[in-house]
This record gives structure tokens, sequence and C-alpha cells, in this order.
């Protein structure tokens, strides 16, 4: 109870010369709230017998604490130093500057969001990036929509409600959120009609399965999987052919939508969009914060009959992307047409077409960055970076990591220290040692990591 007594009253508080620069910069509101909730931490500690600091000059230092946390953004920069290049947790892939400069440019007033520059008419919005998806796609026609699951789920609602679609056993996918296709087929009003087996599927199943209600034949790219051994399935060419002799679309969701080839790093199983358009598909879906490295959006190629079907369906409005992804897509898009910039300046390809000499001096810099913080050991070790984002299944990165080991920590204290400070460093316990892989480190990130850590170990 005597310490109870002890506590500081408000009045004393709010009195204090330290308490008014405070109350003057967040409003006596929020500074009397942060206060309320440092009272009651204060005898919350006090009841359970844990020593409470209940100086004024504490107080308003945990007063302080509280309302900075306010202030600051929740959704703020990260440092990801996983490894995994397209993070879902961490937003997938990094914009390009070229997209964030474009957005603080074009997007500071008013835009040309819906209107025809030259006739001063209305027109649709995603007329910004439709030619350029094209002729990057080789495609007759495109659009847009806010995700790829919404581009699948439209797609499949407006060509194909009522109806029979044909797919795989081996391809009914599931992505994360527990998003699977049989799902989705239920959602659009479409009948799926599973054919074959989960290893080995013929043209011929998909042939015995057409009936006169069949309105697709689908292919899914098992995007975040794969089915290796004794497997068959047709090829994009075989179904499209099969679909022209009966009169059927075909469509093709590739799901991270590649704009590249990338055998050259070692991936030879991924699919680009441009190999799709060329196979004949009649519609094809990829996502556009994936392996095509820019904001979060469903991207829909294919024939000019087919995709003004789907821009006709009520969904569309419920799925359409605003100016600010429009904005980043373009800007992003644009990247593709200069190969020299698009690996230099393309967050994504870039950190994907890093060589391991380039890894290896990255490492070797954040080491000498952390050499000498007290109570930390280091060593640089070799590792695996991953795809992540449901890309390129079994396919990984060879890359360096920094090794930690703190002395006066644990690894997952070192590790929750490290996401709790600004901005957030987020690595991985593995081996005994907290891992930073430099693959994912982006630019002056280096420096951010050793003020954390000299912060975190010696104050």
């Amino acid at each position: 109870m005597d310490d109870f007594r002890k506590i500081p009253k408000v009045d004393t508080i709010l009195g204090h010369p330290g308490a008014q620069p405070l109350i003057a910069e967040s409003g006596r509101e929020s500074f009397t709230t942060c206060l309320g909730e440092v009272f009651d931490d204060i005898r919350s500690r006090i009841r359970k017998g844990e020593p409470a600091p209940i100086e004024v000059t504490s107080i308003l230092a945990a007063v302080q604490e509280r309302l900075d946390a306010r202030r600051a953004s929740r959704l703020c920069r990260a440092i990801n130093a996983t490894g995994v290049i397209l993070h879902t947790g961490l937003g997938r892939a990094v914009l390009p500057s070229c997209a964030l400069e474009a957005i603080a440019a074009e997007q500071k007033g008013y835009s040309l969001l819906e209107v025809d520059r030259a006739s001063g008419e209305r027109s649709i919005r995603e007329v910004h990036v439709v030619e350029l998806i094209r002729e990057l796609s080789g495609a007759e026609s495109a659009t847009v929509v806010n995700n790829n699951a919404g581009a699948t789920l439209l797609a499949l609602t407006a060509l194909a409600k009522d109806r029979e679609v044909i797919t795989s056993r081996g391809q009914l996918v599931e992505i994360g959120g527990s998003f699977r296709i049989p799902d989705v087929m239920k959602q659009s009003g479409a009948a799926l009609v599973e054919v074959g087996t989960t290893n080995k599927t013929y043209l011929g199943d998909y042939e015995g399965a057409i009936t006169d209600r069949t309105a697709l034949l689908l292919r899914v790219h098992t995007s975040n999987y794969r089915i290796v051994g004794f497997t068959h399935f047709p090829t994009l060419e075989e179904l499209v052919d099969l679909g022209r002799r009966k009169g059927i679309r075909v469509m093709d969701d590739l799901g991270s939508g590649a704009f590249v080839d990338l055998v050259p790093f070692g991936i030879p199983d991924e699919p680009t969009v441009q190999s799709s358009v060329e196979g004949g598909a009649d519609v094809i879906t990829f996502s556009g914060d994936k392996l095509l490295g820019g904001p979060q959006a469903g991207i829909l190629v294919g024939k000019k009959d087919a995709i003004a079907q789907i821009r006709k369906h009520p969904m569309f409005r419920a799925l359409r992307v605003d100016k600010l992804t429009l904005t980043a897509l373009e800007a992003t898009l644009k990247l593709y047409f200069d190969r020299d910039r698009l690996y230099r300046e393309l967050p994504t390809l870039r950190m994907i077409s890093l060589s391991i000499d380039e890894c290896e001096r990255r490492a070797l810099s954040l080491a000498a960055k952390l050499k000498g913080i007290p109570g930390l050991a280091l060593e640089i070790w070799d590792d695996h970076s991953e795809f992540g984002g449901g890309s390129v299944p079994t396919r990984q990165l060879p890359t360096k990591v920094v090794a930690l080991l703190p002395s006066s920590l644990s690894l997952e204290a070192l590790s929750a220290k490290l996401r709790a400070g600004l901005p957030p460093v987020f690595g991985r316990v593995q081996r005994d040692r907290v891992l930073l892989d430099v693959r994912t480190l982006q630019d002056r990130e280096e420096d951010e990591i050793a003020t954390s850590l000299r912060r975190i170990l010696v104050g």
C-alpha cells in the first residue's frame, strides 16, 4: 500500500517543466492518455511485486516512449535480411525508385485517371498501362484488377458462370490464405470438372470430359509447388489446339507472371507471360507484385473478345485498381523496355540476378560495420536465399549471410529486439545463430542494421 502512495499525482506530472514540451507537441489529451497507461503499468508492476519506476523523470520518459509509438507509422519500412526475396509478410516486391518518384510527382494533385487528354472525354482508367502490357506480352488486349486472385475469380465468373471448366487434378492449387482453385470455381458459379490424376494427366482426359456445357479448359501453373518424377501434363499448345478444334477457350493462370527468362539464374521451369501468349491462350492471368516486381495487381492479357467480356462484367468495377497502383505499375513496366536499367533498377530482378561474388562483397561490408560491437561475435557463412511469395518452389539461390552470436542475449531476444527497432530488422534464427542474408538488403541498410545492433547491445 505504501508503494501505491509513492506514485506521483497527475497534477504533479502535468505541472513538471519536463512535461510542458511533450504536451505542446502532442496535445494535452494524448499526453494524459499515455500518462494514464503508464500509471496503469506502474500499479500492475507493484501488485506483482516487480520494481516500478515512480520518479517523475522516469514516468515522463515512459510517456515519451508511448507518444513516440503513437506517432510512428504502424505500416512502416522494414529491413528484410531473411533472404526471402518476395516476402509476403514484408510486402512482397520492393517497388523501384522510379515508381515511388512517379507517385510523388504525378499524384500530389489531380491526375488524368479517367480522362482522355486530347478529347477531354471520359476514358477507361487502365488505359495508361494497357498498351505497355500489350507491347511487352504480345497479347491482343489487356486489363488490370486488384490482384491475381481477383483476376482469376473475375475471369472464371465472366467466361464460365453456370458452365463447366476442365482442370487437371494435379493443378488444383492452394495459395496463401486458403485460396483454393476448387473454392474459387464454386464462388464464380462455374462447375469444376477434374481430370487425370495428381501426377499424370493426358490430353485425352480433357477431350473425354468435354460436353456441350464446357466453357473453358484451365491450366494452372503450380507456382508454389512442383510435382516431379513420374509425371505428364499436356502442353499449353496442345490444350489450345484441342480448344480450337472444339470451339472452347483456354485460360492459363500463370500466378507469378515473369516477363523475363530466368534460365540464366538457374530457374529453367518458370514460364514467361510471352510464352503463354505465343502458346495461344485466350486469357492469361498473373500477379503484378511477384516476379514482375511491381505493385499488387492482377493482370489479364489475351484475346480481344475474351478481355472485353471480362471488362463488361459487373464484378470488374469492384476489383478495379486505384490511381497509385496504376502509376507505380506504369513506371515499373517502362523499365522492361531498357534491359540495362531493368536489372539495375528493379529490386526484384536485381536481387535475383545478384552474383555470389557480389553477395560476398556485401557480407564483408556488413561484417566490417558490425565488427567491434561489444558482446557480438560474427562470422560469414554460405547459405541459400528463397524466392518466396508463392513463386519458383524448390529453387534456391546461393548467398552469403552474416551469422551473429550475442553474449548477453538469447538468439530469440536479439531477434525480437531487432524487430522492435525503427526500422524493424527481420533476420532468421538458424543453426544457433541470428542470420542476416545480404541478398535482400537494400541500399544503405547496412548502416541502419549496425546502428540498431549498437543500440541493443551497447545502449
